[in-house]
């Protein structure tokens, strides 16, 4: 059976890993930095923050196209890891996994995010970029 596509991406923070882990967990910080910029609605964020519990992001494009991406917690490991399936409203049945390790590293930490089983390559080139553009402004928010 052929593995599925999958990416990681690494980032230094300037933030320590209970701050970044906050960002992840904290709905009034994950729509400081979730979603895309240029919209007049502000991202919605809802968390259940347990393993089997079940985290939603809703946000809107410039052009007022509606997103919204949920899963469950599969893993927790405060200020360090956070293992969750993730899965976009539009294609719920494209089930993947997001995994987000948090290492220390002086005053700041370094997140390793990996995404894996993707449906598509497609799909793991489109999630690239919006990864990117996301840990773009989780960096911005820590300054």
């Amino acid at each position: 059976m052929a593995s599925k596509p999958s990416l990681a991406l690494k980032r230094r923070l300037n933030a320590p890993p209970e701050k970044v882990y906050e960002a992840w967990t904290q709905p009034e910080k994950m729509i400081q930095w979730w979603g895309v910029t240029g919209h007049h609605r502000a991202p919605i964020a809802e968390t259940d923050l347990r393993v089997g519990g079940r985290f939603r992001v809703q946000f809107w494009t410039p052009d007022d196209e509606h997103h919204s991406v949920s899963g469950v917690y599969r893993e927790i490991v405060p200020s360090s890891r956070l293992v969750f399936s993730w899965a976009w409203q539009s294609t719920p049945e494209r089930e993947s996994q997001v995994t987000v390790d948090l290492k220390p590293d002086n005053d700041g930490t370094i997140l390793i995010l990996t995404h894996e089983q993707f449906f598509s390559e497609k799909a793991r080139d489109d999630h690239r970029g919006g990864w990117i553009m996301g840990l773009d402004r989780l960096e911005a928010y820590f300054g």
